[in-house]
């Protein structure tokens, strides 16, 4: 099959070095630019990231030599070149929601890793076995935007990635009140050890805006596509509340979380729905997904980031420490890896479900 040519904006963040290691040997895009700020454009892309080259596997042959480009500045020639980009950026929100806007109105269809345009209510945030039917709402954005192949999507914030699709298989029972608190790593703010001094032999209680965003964007994933409207309209359940903190590991967001239900399961039903959830991703052939969602561990002392962020390509989701609770119904324990699953593993997988299902076309 032919190749669609993918660039990726924001190429030399920790996000960026990450699409650039998981694209190599891809079987359905070639990545054919890479772009950055104006600092970087027009220098070599392994001479820019020379000394904060942070993925353990070296850069890919096929782009170390690339010219960067201008994000902003070269969008025109970019979008030109590109079936489609990813977006993993660090600027000021609004300019990134002009930045996205920009790409799509230039039919260049936009899969972004940013938290942006998250809550645009036609714009699909997808974890593809919980809500892939939501990518249907292009249909009607594409409408807004005056396009034609044009569109943006975009992927929810890592740390739900490790226990939102647990939350999905259990869905059946109603979901009623969930309590969440994650213990993310500090490669989710883009820092390592070296960078990031402070963490080391600490935690630190308060990641900005992300308590908000775990507690807002699962109900747009756990909504529903209103076509009358063009629009997802979010869920009012479950009630989430949750706590955020960043520990110092170098990759996998952990999550403590404790559900009620409208109907209280037993524990051997939810060990069953758990360990049969639709794959609906393997189930497409889409080549980034698990070959099994979620893995659910007997030892009680599992999940660990060191064992277990890798499960299954990164791309695996595990869970431990599955229990009656005394308040809730029950709690568990789940993992995944942020950088891959959270980020840029989920945004590929996210751009082949809208290959998958037509929305992006050579």
């Amino acid at each position: 099959m032919k190749k669609f040519n993918v660039g990726i904006i924001g190429a030399t963040g920790m996000v960026g070095q990450r699409f650039i290691s998981l694209l190599e040997n891809h079987p359905w895009f070639k990545i054919c630019c890479l772009s950055a700020s104006s600092n970087s454009a027009g220098k070599i892309y392994k001479d820019v990231v020379k000394n904060r080259w942070n993925i353990d596997i070296s850069i890919d042959k096929s782009v170390e030599n690339m010219i960067v480009l201008d994000g902003v500045k070269d969008k025109e020639k970019i979008a030109c070149l590109c079936d489609f980009v990813f977006c993993a950026v660090d600027m000021p929100k609004q300019d990134i929601i002009k930045l996205e806007e920009d790409y799509a109105k230039l039919e260049c269809p936009v899969i972004s890793n940013n938290s942006a345009n998250r809550r645009v209510s036609d714009i699909p945030m997808i974890i593809p076995e919980v809500n892939s039917d939501h990518i249907d709402v292009i249909k009607y954005q594409r409408i807004r935007l005056g396009t034609k192949k044009g569109f943006i999507a975009v992927k929810s914030n890592c740390s739900l990635q490790s226990y939102v699709p647990v939350l999905k298989a259990l869905s059946s029972f109603g979901l009623k009140d969930v309590a969440v608190c994650t213990y993310q790593a500090i490669s989710g703010a883009g820092k390592t050890f070296e960078t990031f001094p402070d963490i080391v032999d600490n935690i630190i209680p308060f990641i900005p805006g992300e308590e908000e965003k775990s507690e807002n964007e699962p109900l747009k994933i756990f909504g529903y596509l209103d076509k009358d409207k063009g629009i997802i309209i979010s869920s009012s359940k479950p009630n989430i509340t949750t706590q955020c903190l960043r520990v110092p590991v170098s990759d996998g967001h952990m999550a403590a979380v404790f559900v009620k239900f409208d109907n209280k399961p037993d524990l051997k039903q939810v060990r069953n729905l758990i360990n049969n959830f639709e794959n609906i991703p393997e189930s497409l052939g889409l080549p980034s997904s698990a070959l099994k969602s979620l893995y659910l561990l007997d030892d009680p002392y599992r999940p660990q980031p060191k064992l277990d962020k890798n499960f299954d390509c990164g791309m695996g989701i595990t869970i431990g420490r599955l229990r009656e609770d005394t308040q809730y119904h029950i709690k568990f324990v789940s993992l995944s890896h942020n950088t891959v699953r959270g980020a840029a593993g989920g945004a590929i997988m996210l751009a082949e479900l809208a290959v998958a299902k037509g929305y992006i076309k050579l």
